[in-house]
Formats: structure tokens, sequence, C-alpha cells
């Protein structure tokens, strides 16, 4: 089979995780990754030990720039080496994870008459997925109410797969984590994730409440900048109080969630998912930066259901901190938040589109 999908984490850490429950279900399917040449997949799927192919595709800017003038020729470009790629591979089905190359991947299995899966990570669909599901067999999705974008009759609730560590923290989890970071046990831990490269608004909202944070001697806060912040934020009173430690990364997310007792963070698909199975009390900020507002969407599916607070990217300033620190200091208010999320966890998501994945090969 082949699978297609890429340009953030959001759309690779969920195709890696099927690819491996495909192989444990069945150790002689072959795999074949298609990518976008330039893009992280190009580095994370090798490593996670899968052959891969790159496509010189890119996503169409949303303003007139000289992008988009080669826009249509890199399309044409990527749909005939991706029908090279078909024709030698010769796969029985292939499976679009979202990203700019599953768009000419998926097109170009279906008009082979290939069967083609999509999995769709957001509570909003986008415009190619939306496309390609005229043609697919089975479409795999995260949220409930996807009918709306989707043939009702093609739609499978899987949930969005994670990372295999990730899930509810044990005392001896948190006893690691408290070791691993260098926190302190008896202090309450707020952690925010704004991603590998990391997200402003939530940098500049720690930098605001640099007093407020300086008088809470009982809170600690374990800080993802990213790495396009470090430098800035590094020098600034924030990032240099006692009980704050920033960094540009973590990479030990399931020891992260361990010691969390709340999480602010950005509303990818994959990081709602994962909050979901860590059953952790969140304060999700969305960015306004994304196709379709769909991390507002994302975040209020969790909203609806008492299962986070949102807090909009114009407040973060003002409100994020103050949020987090109330809910904190409401033992009730935090355990509700952590009971109803971990109600809407889907921890077989990776097992359940590798079987639909397997059922549509055998009825081909």
């Amino acid at each position: 089979m082949i699978i297609s999908g890429g340009g953030t984490g959001g759309h690779i850490f969920p195709a890696i995780a099927v690819a491996d429950e495909l192989k444990r279900q069945n150790p002689n399917v072959e795999i074949l990754f298609i990518g976008a040449q330039g893009k992280m997949e190009m580095e994370r799927v090798p490593k996670a030990g899968y052959k891969i192919e790159g496509l010189w595709i890119s996503g169409f800017q949303r303003k007139l720039t000289w992008q988009n003038l080669i826009f249509p020729f890199k399309v044409i470009h990527s749909m005939i080496k991706v029908g090279g790629i078909i024709k030698k591979f010769n796969p029985d089905v292939v499976v679009g994870f979202g990203g700019y190359a599953s768009g000419p991947a998926l097109r170009a299995a279906a008009n082979k008459g290939i069967p083609t899966i999509l999995q769709e990570q957001n509570s909003y669909a986008g415009v190619t997925n939306k496309i390609l599901a005229q043609k697919a067999k089975k479409i795999c999705v995260a949220y409930e109410g996807m009918e709306a974008f989707f043939p009702k009759e093609k739609i499978i609730l899987t949930g969005n797969p994670v990372r295999k560590d990730i899930g509810k923290g044990t005392p001896k989890m948190k006893e690691e984590a408290i070791k691993y970071f260098g926190l302190d046990p008896n202090k309450k831990t707020i952690v925010i994730l704004g991603g590998s490269l990391g997200a402003r608004t939530l940098n500049q909202a720690m930098e605001a409440n640099t007093d407020l944070l300086q008088t809470r001697n009982d809170v600690q806060v374990l800080w993802q900048c990213g790495r396009l912040y470090d430098d800035q934020f590094k020098v600034l009173k924030a990032a240099n109080l006692p009980n704050i430690q920033m960094r540009p990364f973590i990479d030990k997310m399931d020891l992260a969630y361990a010691i969390a007792d709340v999480v602010i963070a950005r509303a990818g698909a994959l990081t709602v998912s994962e909050l979901c199975l860590a059953g952790t009390a969140s304060i999700l900020v969305p960015s306004p930066n994304v196709a379709e507002d769909h991390q507002t969407k994302n975040a209020m599916a969790l909203v609806n259901k008492q299962a986070a607070l949102l807090v909009k990217d114009a407040n973060a300033k003002t409100e994020m901190i103050h949020k987090a620190l109330e809910v904190l200091d409401n033992k009730e208010r935090k355990e509700d938040l952590s009971k109803h999320i971990l109600l809407l966890a889907k921890p077989e998501a990776a097992k359940v589109i590798a079987q639909v994945v397997l059922d549509v090969m055998e009825s081909k």
C-alpha cells in the first residue's frame, strides 16, 4: 500500500502510527510513503523505518504571490511523477492523511481504479479531502458530525492515532517526570506547549504575566517556547524565574503530560487527541493562522462537552495564565475537566484504521 501525508507532525505522526500497526497486524504488508520534497516527512518517515518518495508540491497561497504562478506546474509535475510511482509499485490501496502530497497521490490512484481511504484529523474538513472524498472507499474521522463534509455511509469514527507512549499518567511516571525535568514535587505544574517551532502568542502571554507568576510560589511552569523563539525569550525575566523552566523543545511528551496539572496549548488535531488520552485539564488557545479557522472548531468540540476551556488568541495575554491558575486553585473544576476530556479519548485509533485499510484491501 501507499500512504501519503505530511507537511506537519499532525499529518505525519498519525500516518506512521497506522503504518506501524499495519506491520504489526500483517508483517508481510509492503508500505511506501509519498510526501512533499523539503517537508519534515522526508526526514521523519525514513527514521521510522519506511521508504518515501518526494513530490515537487506545495500549498496554494491564499494571497497573491509569485509562488501561485508556478503552482499549476507543480501539480502537473506531481501528477506525472505519482503516476509513475503507482504504476511501478502497483499498490492495492492508497491511504491519505492530509498534507500537500496527498492530493495528487489519491487523485492519481482513484483515476486508476485503486481503492483510496482518507483520514481526516480535524473537526472541519479541508478542501482537498472534501474533493478526494467523492471517490474514497472509506473516510476515517476523529470527530462526530463529519457528515456535514463527507458522505455519511463512508464515515467511520476512529479518532486520531497518536504516539504509543501517550496515555493517562501514573504515579511512577509522575515521579520519573519530576526527576527528568528537575521539577519540585510539592508544586502544582502548568505545562505550556507551543509546538516544536513555538507559538508567539503563548510566549508573549507568559512574558506579560511575569509579575503574577513571580507571586505564586506554589506553582511551577514547564514552558516549551519552540526553537524559533528560544533566543528571543530566554534572556527575558519570565524565563529566568526560579519557578519557570523554559525549553525550546520537550522530547518526553509522555512525561510532560504525566506531570501536568494543567496544559496550555494550541488546538491542533494531534495535540487535542493527545490531551484526550492523557486526560489533562486543558486551556486551548487556537491559532488564528490556519485554514478555515479549524483549530477553533477542534477546540469547540471539547468545550461543548465541558472537556476544555478556550481562550481566544487575541485575549491570551490577559486571560491565558489567569484561567490556568483559576483551574489550579479549583480542585473540583480541574477534576471535572480531566474526567470529561478522558471520555473523548480513542486509544485504539491506529488499530481501528489499520483494520479498515486491511478490510478494503481484502475486499478489492
